[in-house]
């Protein structure tokens, strides 16, 4: 069995769980239904300094904490996966691709890899939903072309 929140890194998952959630789980939200250029702008600056800085972390290190999957990377990983297809374009993210980064690009890759991620994400069902739910920000649900999410 294994333990996604060992006792010994409990705090170095919650801090980063801290910071995940804030400015990129969260982060491409407060980007796509920002209401004026100020949120805006605060939320994508935010946003790629939080991805510039876990590039440089995974130059050298599997993980966000110790050397194990836990808890801050199943919390980091649906963000990454769908950021290319859906919160690049549709929430304008667009500063970069995750594919952009080649260490961070490197970890999306390994972990979509494992089973249960890769048998729960389901790339039409993604983009279909992000581009036909939200009317206020694609209210023609227009879905984009590109690019492909397949990583």
């Amino acid at each position: 069995e294994m333990d996604f929140y060992p006792s010994q890194w409990q705090a170095e998952i919650d801090a980063m769980n801290t910071i995940i959630y804030d400015s990129i789980n969260n982060g491409v939200y407060k980007a796509g239904f920002a209401q004026s250029q100020e949120a805006y702008d605060q939320a994508i600056v935010a946003l790629f300094e939080q991805l510039d800085l876990l590039d440089q972390h995974f130059s050298d290190h599997h993980y966000l904490v110790g050397e194990q999957l836990t808890e801050a990377d199943i919390r980091l990983i649906p963000t990454l996966i769908r950021f290319d297809a859906v919160y690049h374009t549709h929430f304008k993210c667009n500063t970069k691709q995750i594919r952009d980064y080649s260490n961070l690009y490197g970890y999306v890759k390994r972990l979509s890899k494992l089973d249960p991620i890769r048998k729960t994400t389901a790339f039409n069902h993604i983009i279909r939903h992000y581009y036909y739910s939200h009317i206020l920000i694609n209210p023609y649900q227009i879905i984009p072309t590109g690019p492909n999410p397949l990583l």
